[in-house]
């Protein structure tokens, strides 16, 4: 036995690694996403007998205005979550230079990561209250109404896109810090002979070494603004009238509340789609270089 791990541990032991993390994605992701696509062709209340129902489900989506408000919202939140890198960057760029008391400030900048989504949604529903919240404070200030974003139809999506940026602003920063400490001592210096200063070094040196960084964080980005769930479950509810719901929560109320669990799998698959075409661009665009050293 012990001849043969010799022989064959070169694959062996990171094999043996490996095989419990690829085993618990396979049965939580893989094997669950391939019978939610399944489910989504039945018509299902989740306790009696499924019925086939063929494309039913995706005929109604079409016909399903509030399918058209969610996936208007989760634009809005894809639009406006592109925010975060660039804020996350000038901060990090900030935060990063050799200023007394920078550690504290860095520190406090790290609170929203730490915090958990539910807990943000709570404050910043506090933070909008018209009554006794920041927002109406700032509002009386000046001797004006503070406006109620979470009953307003029209600006209920930005209000609780602007609460959910806080958190990922702080995410991209700790990724983009970690980028800047690791950039080449060499190529800045060598930027720093040729004359290159503020923003041509920006922009020719520091750039181009957090180019794997700025993927990473786009990425997280562009996939926690299509999954977003949580900020509108706690914030809104969906309210009002279904004005701030995203596909997440709209599956996960036709799903739950409305016992339509072939409709929410429907909702779930389409989902799922609009994030395997983003991860498929995103990883033709992340290893291109590297095939074309090649």
């Amino acid at each position: 036995m012990s001849s043969f791990w010799r022989r064959h541990r070169s694959w062996m032991a990171p094999t043996l690694f490996i095989l419990p993390g690829a085993l618990l994605f396979g049965i939580v992701i893989i094997m669950a996403s391939i019978q939610t696509v399944w489910v989504s062709f039945f018509d299902w209340d989740g306790v009696s007998e499924m019925r086939w129902v063929g494309l039913s489900n995706y005929a109604q989506l079409i016909d399903d205005p509030q399918f058209y408000v969610s996936l208007k919202n989760n634009l809005i939140w894809l639009a406006m979550f592109m925010l975060a890198p660039p804020l996350g960057l000038a901060l990090a760029l900030l935060l990063n230079q050799p200023i007394r008391g920078m550690r504290v400030m860095k520190s406090l900048f790290f609170v929203p990561l730490v915090l958990a989504s539910v807990t943000v949604g709570v404050v910043f529903t506090w933070v909008y209250d018209p009554s006794f919240g920041l927002l109406s404070l700032i509002f009386g200030y000046f001797g004006a109404t503070a406006p109620a974003l979470l009953s307003d139809e029209h600006f209920v999506t930005f209000a609780v896109v602007v609460a959910a940026l806080w958190p990922q602003t702080a995410f991209c920063l700790v990724l983009f810090l970690a980028g800047l400490n690791n950039l080449s001592e060499d190529l800045i210096g060598a930027g720093q002979v040729d004359g290159a200063r503020g923003w041509p070094m920006l922009w020719h040196v520091v750039l181009p070494q957090l180019r794997e960084v700025s993927f990473i964080a786009l990425a997280v980005t562009v996939i926690g603004a299509l999954r977003s769930f949580d900020m509108v479950a706690v914030m809104t509810s969906g309210g009002p009238f279904g004005s701030s719901s995203v596909l997440a929560y709209q599956m996960y109320e036709q799903s739950i509340f409305s016992y339509r669990f072939g409709y929410g799998a429907a909702i779930a698959t389409v989902l799922f789609v609009i994030m395997a075409v983003f991860i498929a661009w995103y990883l033709r665009t992340l290893l291109k270089p590297e095939r074309e050293a090649l």
